[in-house]
């Protein structure tokens, strides 16, 4: 999966913003030395573009993640609905991806109830200035399975804080998984942290006209006792 990107998180990476009662467009790409999600290990430096539009609110976003050195590394590709009111927003998402244990991975058209690729999630969140929290539950498609092997509805949860430190934007984050599921970290029995990160933005002025957003990562997992390091910059045309 996915260090997902929401438009109904604030349409950060806008290419154009337009009058508020107009259309807004957005066309970005991330280029990442390591696919970190969530405090997984998803593969190794990707890019990872994002093309999407929003009206009043609502939201339509597209975000795919493709690897740079590994041919092994799994090809993703997520589509986003939502919608923001004030500090809420709410959100539910496509993910796809060509990982041979869901079914067929070469198909992107193919939603069998057992052998799709296709995961379904929802998602709900408040941002208080100070800090947001938002809670994602999968609700179809390929999910994991719980101690009793049933679909396990597997959900996660993250709070953020944002703050800026020496002119640079920096945002903490704790995430957890509230249940027992496979499908975060192979198996979690339980109530379990697996996303500790700490990142920083720094805008890179190239020229009087163009700046090159850079951000690092540090993320920790305690679930499975893992650490990485992550460096990446932001494409906007």
């Amino acid at each position: 999966m996915k260090k997902i990107v929401l438009f109904a998180l604030g349409m950060a990476m806008s290419m154009t913003t337009f009058a508020q009662d107009e259309v807004e467009t957005t066309i970005s790409a991330d280029v990442v030395s390591s696919y970190i999600w969530r405090g997984q290990d998803l593969g190794s430096a990707a890019v990872q573009p994002t093309f999407g539009i929003g009206y009043k609110g609502l939201s339509l976003s597209a975000w795919g993640s493709y690897g740079l050195v590994n041919p092994a590394d799994n090809k993703e590709l997520d589509l986003t609905l939502a919608y923001t009111i004030g500090g809420l927003n709410l959100g539910i998402t496509d993910y796809w991806t060509n990982d041979p244990t869901g079914g067929d991975p070469d198909r992107y058209i193919k939603y069998d109830a057992h052998s799709t690729n296709h995961v379904f999630e929802a998602n709900i969140g408040y941002d208080f200035g100070v800090a947001s929290l938002q809670w994602y539950t999968n609700f179809a498609g390929n999910d994991g399975v719980n101690k009793d092997g049933k679909r396990a509805y597997s959900s996660y949860f993250e709070a953020n804080v944002p703050f800026k430190l020496a002119s640079v934007d920096w945002t903490a984050t704790a995430g957890a998984v509230p249940f027992a599921t496979t499908s975060y970290n192979g198996w979690t029995s339980g109530f379990a942290v697996t996303n500790l990160a700490l990142k920083a933005v720094k805008e890179v002025k190239i020229s009087d006209s163009f700046t090159l957003p850079v951000f690092a990562q540090a993320v920790a997992n305690p679930r499975t006792q893992n650490a990485y390091l992550v460096l990446g910059l932001t494409l906007i045309p």
